[in-house]
């Protein structure tokens, strides 16, 4: 069994969230976008995505990792047909990372830059790889992180939901046992606040201690590092 959160926050500098985020724990499924795009397009596609996977998971025969990644490719095409057909749309995109309750397995696709971690046992750590310029392109040339940090190509990701196809998705499996977390974050969260006082927000306070006060800790880290995006974490805790 899972308890699960989702928190999300303008920041302290967007005029408007492009963050969205899902959890439906009825049916195992939590979703998280990061959209982007001019005027209102960054919302219309990070909503527009969510729901797709929602719809397409729910119609499923079998919830399966099959279903996750044809509904991730399905969030692809509606985006893409959205904007389209539509000038004041045109080159909107959103990350997207999604976990669906497979069995005794996480099931997680993501696509961009939206990321999962897991705290376990084993310590915390990312699951999720970027699709992103940094960690395929600047990192493999050796640029060093103090370097990436202020890169003029630190934003740009090499994959997008709606941008277009061949859609390449990332997939994991992992295994949560009692009191394992699993935090899916838009980069709001982690472009700002380093992971080790993200590990320290998610390990204190007591045993129990809700998810929505954790989820409002990351939240307000970010805030207080400047909070130049849209903050948004969902939190999941297995029971």
């Amino acid at each position: 069994m899972l308890e699960a959160c989702a928190l999300t926050d303008q920041g302290c500098v967007r005029a408007n969230n492009e963050d969205y985020a899902l959890i439906a724990p009825e049916v195992g499924l939590y979703v998280l976008a990061d959209g982007m795009g001019g005027a209102k397009a960054g919302e219309r596609a990070s909503r527009m995505a969510v729901e797709a996977v929602s719809e397409r998971i729910l119609a499923a025969p079998r919830r399966d990792s099959q279903a996750l990644l044809a509904a991730v490719e399905e969030a692809n095409r509606r985006v893409l047909d959205a904007a389209q057909g539509d000038p004041a749309l045109e080159g909107m995109g959103t990350t997207l990372v999604v976990a669906l309750e497979v069995g005794e397995e996480l099931s997680i696709a993501s696509v961009g830059d939206s990321r999962a971690y897991l705290l376990d046992h084993s310590g915390f750590r990312s699951i999720t790889e970027d699709q992103s310029w940094v960690n395929e392109v600047g990192r493999p040339l050796g640029l060093n992180e103090e370097v990436l940090r202020t890169h003029p190509m630190r934003h740009v990701l090499t994959m997008a939901i709606g941008v277009g196809a061949p859609l390449e998705i990332h997939y994991y499996a992992v295994t949560l046992r009692t009191g394992d977390m699993l935090l899916m974050c838009s980069d709001g969260l982690h472009g700002v606040v380093e992971q080790d006082r993200i590990e320290a927000i998610l390990r204190n306070g007591e045993p129990g201690q809700p998810l929505e006060l954790k989820c409002h800790h990351l939240i307000e880290a970010a805030r207080a590092a400047g909070g130049p995006d849209n903050i948004t974490a969902a939190l999941l805790r297995a029971a």
